[in-house]
């Protein structure tokens, strides 16, 4: 049998880089609206206004939630057993919970867990577009396991908030 190898993708929101020219993301979400409304597949212009945003150069001065996201990996990585731990992001940021998946297979990951840092039910980032973009990852890496540890137990949620609570 062979060894299983684990790894964990951490998935955040992803947030819009202050530095990046307002005309290159109000172009891109004028497509993006489009395409939603139409229902059509997004266009060659919409996926490459997404890829220079994605792609836009990050620090913690012109996007402080990448920042905070890569604190928090720092953070629970150690407490993952040797499981490596990845960052993606939803949208906005790279890299994709896609090209993150791809590259942990390409590394020889056998099992991926998938967490996102959004907790609370009712949003559609982790109630429908991850969903989505696993059931799509589980078709193009059939040789992968890859689980989603969502929705997040709302008593361990609630715990961890009372206990934070108790420092102010």
């Amino acid at each position: 049998m062979s060894e299983k190898r684990r790894a964990v993708v951490l998935v955040g929101h992803g947030g819009l880089p202050k530095d990046c020219p307002r005309e290159i993301i109000q172009q891109f979400k004028q497509l993006e609206r489009e395409r939603k409304t139409s229902g059509q597949p997004a266009t060659a212009q919409e996926q490459d206004l997404e890829k220079s945003i994605r792609e836009w150069p990050r620090t913690p001065e012109n996007d402080p939630y990448k920042a905070g996201m890569e604190q928090l990996a720092q953070r629970l990585e150690p407490l993952l057993e040797e499981a490596p731990l990845v960052l993606a992001y939803n949208e906005f940021c790279a890299p994709t919970v896609e090209d993150a998946v791809a590259g942990l297979a390409a590394r020889g990951v056998t099992h991926i867990t998938v967490v996102p840092t959004m907790l609370t039910p009712g949003g559609s980032h982790s109630e429908i577009e991850i969903p989505e973009i696993l059931d799509d990852l589980r078709i193009r890496h059939p040789a992968l396991e890859i689980r989603y540890a969502w929705p997040t137990d709302l008593d361990l949620l609630a715990g961890m908030l009372a206990d934070h609570l108790k420092k102010f």
